[in-house]
Formats: structure tokens, sequence, C-alpha cells
């Protein structure tokens, strides 16, 4: 099984914990955690991941703005985003301008399909 590495970006500590504990056990991933977008840019640079899994609301830089960070750093730039909120359309949450990304995850996410659902959005095989 391939290892994908996936940085999670939250500033609920329980909400990165179980999104980590998730992606490990169950999809088999490497996972690294930040709580917030500019640890996120930092992270992501010195060790880029296949994906970005990255709250909307957050206080300081929130999700689009941390997304458009990513986007604008040439080494995270190809780097897929999935966003995390309540609301569950990517065209509900006005974020189909962002470049980067390629869905949205409601919340709460359910842990045990957490690896399948974002398999399905950057269109890996499991």
């Amino acid at each position: 099984m391939l290892s994908r590495k996936v940085l999670v970006v939250d500033d609920d500590d329980v909400i990165r914990e179980v999104a980590k504990l998730a992606l490990e056990v169950v999809g088999g991933w490497q996972v690294s955690t930040a709580a917030n977008g500019v640890d996120a840019g930092h992270a992501a640079e010195l060790d880029p991941p296949d994906v970005v899994l990255l709250d909307v609301m957050m206080p300081g830089l929130d999700g689009p703005g941390t997304a458009a960070l990513l986007q604008a750093n040439r080494v995270t730039r190809e780097v897929p985003v999935i966003f995390m909120t309540a609301k569950t359309a990517l065209a509900d949450t006005g974020l189909e301008s962002v470049p980067n990304a390629v869905g949205v995850i409601s919340k709460p996410f359910d842990p045990m399909v957490l690896a399948a659902e974002i398999n399905r959005l950057t269109g890996w095989s499991a």
C-alpha cells in the first residue's frame, strides 16, 4: 500500500488528533499536523505533503488564506487542498475559486471513512 503524506490543519486539538489517528490507522498514511495557517505553510514547505486537509475557519490566517499561501510558494504550489467545514459543497462555501482546492469534507467527519473520502476527492486509488 502506498503511504501518502497528509498535513492536517485545524485550530481544534481534538479534530487534529482524531483526523491524525484515523488517517494513520485506517489509511496507513503518514500524518503531520499544524494548529494554524502560518505553521501549516512552514510545515508544508519543509516536508511537502501529498494533500492538505484544511479547516476553513481558523483565527489569524484562515483556510482560504492558508491555501493562498501554499499556492504562492513554488514548493507547495501543486499540493491539493481539501477544506473541512460544516458546509458540504465547494460551491456552498465560496471556495470554488481557490485554485488548489479539490473538495470539501463536512464536519463532523466520520473517522472510519476519512481516508476513503480523501481518496475519492483526490482521485487516488485506495
